[in-house]
């Protein structure tokens, strides 16, 4: 995020505000944010600002990150000219709601007249909108209308069958709603201030977006709302044994659960069940995403098994039973990403449940085996045995265990290029930056596939009570692991290629994702070792983590999504598999980097942080359009903590 832009996330909702809390409607463009309110993929409110005597205030204190905004503005002026009141501003959101009190002071010894304004609108744009990709979207007969009520202002949005609609409503009531010309509505208040007396408003926005039946109230203040929000993140917090030798992995944990908490959003299990699961992360991604989802309840399930106990369920729900060309469905495979909004809702983006993902289907068995391994509740794998069952039928059938012997995925038109964990167009890539074409085989997926098979031929065995399927899926883990080695060993670098491509030729770039291996146990231990070492060495290793791509290679860039940068939760995979093969010591050196970089950003990790190398800048850079809240970062020193220890 930049300066201007502030985040506050509940659920799936989110405000993005600038340093003294309005909103200006800024469409995104090169900012990593649009400013505004967003519920379920759509845009709320567009505007929120206040102005004060027909002037904006300036910031005295800005607002600072947290999960309430507050900050102190006054009137602009000079040295000579002391201002004449104080304003001070508080906000927060809700599941559909977004609260903010106003209390204006004045500094004056006589009594003072105050004319106060909040000029809101809602443009009710979907997400896919505001993106900086140049697309346009046609929206026929679409109407929006405004509505003055006794409080405030009601804005609607119709298209066809779609309706929206936010309430804006204030206490006291305004004395009165103009019109501005530009669709927006101003409501105005006259406030009569005693020598140095105070007057209090209140202002409650409730977003209520098309298909969400839900009886939601509004809090009766931020501060209400802030009590809330610190008791759901005290009860994720509560119970963990956090380091005691190791204080600031502590404080990443603990940073990390209580952004878990806000980052839940409702879903539904396979019985109508509602279920609250960990969303990808804010602001893009405030929606439910099949391997995120899957990643984070991994590192979480020592600590926080609900996760797991929720997100499976509501993947189970949503797994594809047919074949749908434009969301690249097929029967058994695990959903990618799941869309609310109006462009998903008329087929105008493919993501209302898109399926672009190769490895969504081979984590939902890897989860599903280590929940039942870690809490022995076994009625998890007899509810979802056919969902497992079609699962791995879709891993040795469309996904090409069978048929090519690797799970393979082509680029999507529509949507992905890549749908493996590195989705940008070019992140499977050779050493020169020549893209991969035709069916790619991914390294890492293969590696969750084996584990797959693995997992679920145990489950299979000791709940399903299925011997012959279990011996089957045993005998296909092996066979993958032997032609993995044949056909993705590189003897030349002692490393796995990234990739092989349409012909079977090795991808070669040099690539984070060999940690994804060791992760799954797909390497033997000659080779894991080796892997391992090479990770650690100066040209993956940053000393905030390992890069997505080897420096050195033409390929490489430290400000690229996924060739050059360092992501958290990659390099806590890559953690847990050094550990996994014996190499204690090279575990904790990532460890310790990644740690060093949560505590220089407040103990919080981003999504992604620049390539570039400590050695060179003594503070982490941070990549330029990540997600600042992001759940399996925020599930990363958990995975820290299991791979390591306080160490």
């Amino acid at each position: 995020m930049t300066d201007r832009h502030h985040l506050l996330v509940h659920g799936g909702t989110f405000a993005a505000v600038g340093d003294g809390g309005d909103i200006s409607g800024v469409r995104g463009g090169a900012s990593p944010s649009p400013e505004g309110l967003f519920v379920r993929d759509a845009r709320h409110l567009s505007r929120w600002q206040l102005t004060v005597d027909g002037a904006v205030p300036e910031a005295l204190t800005p607002v600072a990150d947290g999960d309430t905004a507050r900050c102190v503005l006054v009137p602009r002026g000079g040295r000579q000219e002391p201002p004449a009141y104080t304003i001070f501003r508080e906000q927060a959101v809700g599941d559909g709601s977004f609260i903010e009190s106003l209390r204006v002071t004045s500094n004056r010894p006589a009594p003072t007249t105050v004319r106060l304004a909040v000029t809101a609108d809602a443009d009710f744009t979907d997400q896919f909108e505001l993106r900086s990709d140049y697309r346009t979207y046609t929206k026929t007969g679409a109407t929006r209308s405004r509505e003055v009520l006794d409080a405030g202002v009601e804005f609607t949005y119709q298209r066809g069958e779609w309706r929206s609609c936010t309430t804006v409503t204030a206490e006291p009531a305004p004395d009165g709603v103009e019109e501005t010309g530009t669709g927006a509505r101003r409501l105005v208040w006259t406030l009569e201030l005693e020598p140095h007396g105070t007057a209090e408003l209140t202002l409650r926005v409730m977003a209520r977006p098309h298909g969400d039946k839900r009886a939601l109230r509004v809090p009766q203040s931020p501060a209400a709302l802030n009590a809330q929000l610190l008791a759901l993140e005290g009860e994720f917090v509560e119970g963990v044994a956090f380091p005691t030798g190791w204080p600031e992995l502590a404080a990443a944990c603990a940073r990390g659960l209580a952004d878990l908490a806000s980052l839940q959003v409702p879903a539904t299990g396979p019985d109508g069940e509602e279920l609250r699961v960990p969303a990808a992360g804010a602001p893009w991604f405030l929606t439910l995403l099949g391997r995120d989802a899957l990643l984070t309840s991994l590192f979480a399930l020592p600590y926080r098994p609900q996760l797991a106990a929720a997100t499976l369920p509501a993947l189970a729900a949503v797994q594809a039973t047919e074949i749908g060309a434009d969301s690249v469905a097929q029967p058994g495979k695990i959903v990618h990403e799941v869309r609310h909004g109006e462009l998903a809702h008329f087929g105008q983006v493919p993501y209302g449940r898109y399926y672009g993902s190769v490895d969504a289907t081979p984590l939902f068995l890897v989860l599903l085996g280590a929940y039942v391994e870690q809490t022995g509740d076994v009625s998890m794998a007899r509810r979802l045995e056919s969902h497992a069952r079609a699962a791995i039928g879709w891993m040795l059938d469309h996904g090409g265990l069978t048929s090519r012997g690797y799970l393979v995925y082509r680029a999507d038109q529509g949507g992905l290029a890549n749908q493996n964990w590195k989705d940008s167009p070019g992140a499977i890539c050779w050493a020169d930056g020549t893209r991969a074409s035709g069916a790619v085989m991914a390294a890492g997926a293969q590696g969750y596939a084996y584990d797959a098979l693995r997992r679920t031929a145990w489950v299979a065995r000791t709940v399903w009570a299925d011997e012959t399927y279990a011996a089957l899926l045993e005998q296909a883990a092996g066979d993958l692991r032997d032609r993995f080695q044949r056909d993705f060993w590189m003897p030349d670098r002692t490393f796995p290629a990234l990739a092989l491509d349409g012909e079977g030729q090795q991808v070669d770039a040099l690539a984070s994702d060999a940690g994804h291996l060791l992760w799954s146990g797909l390497l033997d231990k000659e080779y894991g070792e080796a892997v391992g070492r090479r990770l650690l060495e100066p040209d993956f290793f940053s000393g905030w983590g390992v890069r997505t791509v080897a420096a050195g290679q033409s390929a490489y860039h430290p400000l690229s999504y996924h060739r050059g940068s360092v992501w958290p939760h990659d390099n806590a995979l890559i953690t847990l598999g050094l550990a996994r093969y014996g190499l204690h010591d090279e575990a904790r050196v990532v460890a310790h980097a990644l740690v060093d970089a949560a505590t220089a950003t407040g103990h919080r990790l981003p999504e992604v942080l620049a390539g570039y190398g400590r050695d060179s800048h003594s503070e982490p850079v941070p990549y330029p359009h990540a997600c600042v809240r992001e759940s399996r970062s925020a599930a990363a020193p958990l995975a820290l903590l299991t791979a390591v220890g306080g160490a």
